[in-house]
């Protein structure tokens, strides 16, 4: 069993008041790399040093592991395994850095990238070196959605016909629940997406813009369909996701009901999910969320170790990416975008620059 010296780049603020500027997704991940034992957290790295400093006494990081540059920890750790936790916008650079220095594995926050070619770019980047990239979409481990995957390939409904989505947004948990809706199609890629937006109150996480209400539609290869209302029409399907076979369905977080329920033949029953839900936090703090977490690093480690790709990969994480910014390209059109999609840019970030879009600024309620 190999052992791996594991590095942090962006290790974020106090993560006890996480905000949308930044959510110290860096601890979270060295909680879990702490959990297991062929992990060893060497190094970190961040642009202000006070938050290094502190992030490396809650890890019994030595200090000449504490860098405020991640190309000079790159060149001085010599880690085998880093995670990158800094805003979209910057992923590219950092994960090609981490690429190009040679380590092994590279376990990025999502979203992939602030556009649709710094995404292809960074995870072709990664192949072209024989790295292995991962994301961490870690909510494909929480057990409503592990479960319902089970139920599904168990043929409990017969055959997907549609993944129906209510929570959430489109581009910041998005990047969680159409990751989620292709987990359940077997993670095939989309042939076309076509969507629609309001955007009037701005809303900006983590330095990119994100719309206030969306509904969006696409179609797998396969001919299921994924459907998308977020925002005001949020309560469309009265659950967080509705699977939708040809012999019943399964809903996940149904509103004022379980977690995970099956209706087949007239008749509904809850599924057990073993207390788990399917967000950040349980009865204790953050509960779910270091157990998922431990669940995503382990994932990676166990990619390293027989070679297989993983679920996180970012092969698979550009399938969902591609709809994301294919759906804002449709509002940009007015109309359907077939795939493989043929845009640079991102499309939402682009009619805000050009006044198409004019979200007013929210006024801070201090």
């Amino acid at each position: 069993m190999s052992q791996y010296d594991i590095a942090i780049i962006g290790t974020g603020p106090d993560p006890a008041n996480p905000t949308v500027e930044g959510f110290a997704m860096g601890y979270r991940h060295a909680e879990a790399y702490r959990e297991h034992d062929q992990c060893r957290i060497v190094a970190c790295a961040d642009v202000v040093p006070e938050n290094a400093r502190a992030f490396a006494e809650e890890f019994g990081i030595d200090d000449e592991g504490i860098y405020e540059g991640f190309e000079a920890m790159l060149a001085g750790a010599e880690p085998d395994v880093v995670s990158v936790a800094v805003p979209p916008a910057i992923h590219e650079p950092v994960v090609v850095g981490c690429a190009r220095a040679g380590v092994g594995a590279i376990h990025c926050e999502k979203p992939i990238a602030h556009t649709w070619e710094s995404a292809q770019r960074l995870v072709q980047t990664c192949w072209r070196h024989g790295v292995q990239l991962t994301f961490n979409r870690q909510r494909r481990f929480a057990r409503p959605f592990t479960e319902a995957k089970r139920l599904l390939d168990a043929g409990e409904i017969g055959e997907l016909e549609r993944v129906t989505i209510g929570w959430g947004d489109f581009y910041d948990l998005g990047a969680h629940t159409v990751d989620l809706a292709g987990m359940f199609n077997d993670d095939r890629p989309a042939e076309w997406v076509i969507a629609q937006l309001d955007y009037r109150e701005e809303d900006v996480r983590f330095g990119a813009h994100q719309e206030n209400q969306m509904f969006a539609q696409w179609r797998y290869g396969n001919g299921v369909h994924g459907v998308l209302s977020t925002g005001a029409g949020s309560g469309l399907i009265d659950a967080a996701f509705l699977l939708r076979g040809t012999e019943g369905a399964i809903q996940i977080d149904v509103e004022d009901g379980p977690m995970l329920e099956l209706e087949r033949g007239g008749s509904r029953e809850p599924v057990d999910v073993a207390g788990e839900d399917m967000h950040m936090a349980g009865t204790e703090e953050g509960r779910f969320g270091s157990l998922f977490q431990n669940r995503s690093v382990a994932a990676v480690i166990e990619s390293l170790e027989t070679g297989e790709e993983s679920g996180l990969s970012g092969r698979i994480g550009l399938n969902t990416a591609e709809i994301l910014f294919g759906g804002y390209e449709s509002v940009r059109r007015r109309g359907r975008v077939d795939l493989p999609l043929d845009v640079a840019d991102n499309p939402l970030e682009a009619m805000v620059d050009s006044g198409a879009l004019s979200p007013e600024p929210v006024e801070d309620e201090d």
